[in-house]
C-alpha cells in the first residue's frame, strides 16, 4: 500500500488509542484466570490479535463484543501440541515461549522470516537451563517441548525486557518463585507494566534490588486496557512542531515508560500542556539535544522527526537494540530523514541529525515498519512537498487507523491499495 501525505496543518483532538503494551499482558493473564474475564479495549492491531489468535490457539475462545474482549480460560494441557502464529509480533513469540514452558506444551512457532531473525538469546539458554529443549526446523521457526522446572531464574538485561517479563508471567504456572536481573537493565519500564498486570491479577510480587519474585495464582478482575503513550507520541510531536493537536485518554501517572516524551519533548523546548485527560505542546524555538534512548526505544523514529527540525544538533544514544526490531531501525529511521531532506548519520548505538528550517518531501520506504511509516507521515506535515510513503500498510501492526485519525485533523492523505 502507498500512502501519500500532503504538507497540512492539523488542527483538534484525538483520542489515544489502547496501549499495546498492556492489551497483550492483560490478555494473557486474564487467560491464565479461572472462569470468564471482561477487558475493555476500545481498538486492537495486528500484533494484539496474534496475541490472542495464541491464546484461542491453547482454548481460550476469545470473542470481542463492542468495546470488551470475553476471555475464558485456556484449557491446553501439559504435552499437548499447539501452533502458535505470532505473526510479526516480537512481544507475542517472546511471551508464548514462556507460557508454552511453564505449562508444558510441545510448541511450533509461526511467524514472518523477519521475526526469527530478532534476538532470542539469552532467553533460548535460560528456559533450555531449566528442562526446555528447543530447535529450529528447516525455516528457522522454533520448536520448543518441555515444562520448565526449578524455583529460580537468572536473565540478563541488556537484550530485551520482554525475556523477564515472559518469565515473570510463566513463573505462577511452573512452581517457579523469582527471576533475578543481571548486568545492564534495559526498557525496565516494560517490566514495570507486567508487574502491574500481574498485580491486576492477584499474584503477589515483590521487587528486591533486581530479584522479582511472582507467588500465588492467577485471579484477573475485570479491567479496561489504558491508552497508549508509545503511538499518542505522534500526534504530541505534531504539537510539538507547531500545530493544534491534543490527545486526550492517557494516564499521566502510567507506567508506561514512553510517558517520558514528556520530558524530552520539554527539552527541546515545548511547553507541555495537562488539562485532566487531555494532553498538548506548544512549540517554542526547538534546540537539538542530547537523548538517551535506553528506556525509550520505540520513541526514536518520530523523535528524529522532531530533531531534524530543530535548530542545531540532536545526539541520540542508548539505542544499539533498534538494529533488530521490525526493521534495522536506526538505518530505517536514517534513511527516511535524508530521502525528507534532513540530516542524519548512524553510529554505532544511535543517530546524530543536523536540524533544518524546513524538510523538502519525497518518497520514504516503510521497511515492514509502522513506527517508520508513521514518522514519515508526521515528517509530511513540515515538507515543501508531499512525501510519498511506500509499505505504508505497516501501520497495521500497532495503528491501523492511523492515516484516518489524520485524516480527522485535517491532513490530506491519499491511500492507493
Amino acid at each position: 500500500m502507498k500512502a501519500v501525505v500532503y504538507p497540512s496543518k492539523p488542527e483538534g483532538v484525538i483520542n489515544a488509542i489502547a496501549s499495546k503494551s498492556m492489551a497483550h499482558r492483560l490478555l494473557i493473564c486474564a487467560a491464565l484466570t479461572e472462569g470468564i474475564t471482561r477487558i475493555r479495549c476500545a481498538s486492537s492491531s495486528e500484533d494484539i490479535d496474534a496475541t490472542i489468535g495464541c491464546l484461542r490457539a491453547m482454548g481460550s475462545n476469545i470473542v470481542k463484543i463492542g468495546n470488551y474482549y470475553i476471555v475464558p480460560k485456556i484449557t491446553a494441557k501439559p504435552c499437548q501440541s499447539i501452533v502458535f502464529d505470532c505473526k510479526e509480533s516480537g512481544t507475542t513469540l517472546r511471551f508464548m515461549m514462556c507460557i508454552a514452558a511453564g505449562i508444558g506444551l510441545r510448541a511450533k512457532f509461526k511467524g514472518s522470516d523477519r521475526l526469527f531473525e530478532r534476538p532470542l538469546s539469552p532467553l533460548e539458554e535460560v528456559l533450555t537451563e531449566h528442562g526446555i529443549v528447543i530447535s529450529r526446523d528447516e525455516s528457522g521457526r522454533i520448536i520448543q517441548s518441555g515444562k520448565a522446572f526449578g524455583e529460580n531464574y537468572n536473565i540478563s538485561g541488556n537484550v530485551s525486557s520482554q525475556f523477564i517479563s515472559g518469565l515473570l508471567m510463566m513463573l505462577p504456572l511452573c512452581k517457579g518463585v523469582s527471576v533475578t536481573v543481571t548486568g545492564e537493565f534495559e526498557s525496565k519500564p516494560y517490566v514495570d507494566l507486567t508487574v502491574g498486570a500481574l498485580k491486576q491479577a492477584d499474584l503477589n510480587v515483590s521487587v528486591e534490588d533486581r530479584k522479582y519474585t511472582v507467588t500465588g495464582r492467577y485471579d484477573m478482575r475485570d479491567t479496561s486496557v489504558e491508552g497508549d503513550w508509545s503511538n499518542s507520541a505522534f500526534f504530541l510531536c505534531a504539537s510539538t512542531l507547531g500545530f493544534d493537536v491534543a490527545v486526550q485518554g492517557l494516564d499521566t501517572e502510567s507506567l508506561q515508560g514512553d510517558k517520558e516524551l514528556l520530558s524530552v519533548l520539554k527539552d527541546f523546548g515545548a511547553d507541555v500542556h495537562i488539562e485532566r485527560n487531555k494532553v498538548s505542546c506548544v512549540a517554542r524555538k526547538l534546540k537539538g539535544i542530547e537523548i538517551d534512548a535506553k528506556n525509550i526505544p520505540d520513541l526514536v523514529p518520530v523523535l528524529s522527526v522532531v530533531a531534524a527540525l530543530a535548530e542545531g544538533k540532536t545526539t541520540i544514544k542508548g539505542a544499539a537494540r533498534l538494529k533488530f526490531k521490525e526493521s534495522d531501525r536506526l538505518r530505517t529511521v536514517c534513511d527516511m530523514i535524508n530521502a525528507l531532506g534532513g540530516n542524519c548519520e548512524v553510529f554505532d548505538d544511535g543517530l546524530v541529525i543536523e536540524g533544518v528550517k524546513m524538510l523538502t518531501g519525497g518518497m520514504a520506504d516503510a521497511c515492514n515498519d509502522h513506527r517508520i511509516a508513521m514518522s514519515a507521515a508526521i515528517a509530511a506535515l513540515k515538507c515543501e512537498g508531499p512525501v510519498e510513503i511506500k509499505g505504508a500498510e505497516a501501520v497495521n501492526k500497532s495503528y491501523p487507523n492511523f492515516f484516518e485519525d489524520l485524516r480527522s485533523l485535517g491532513v490530506k492523505v491519499e491511500v492507493e491499495e
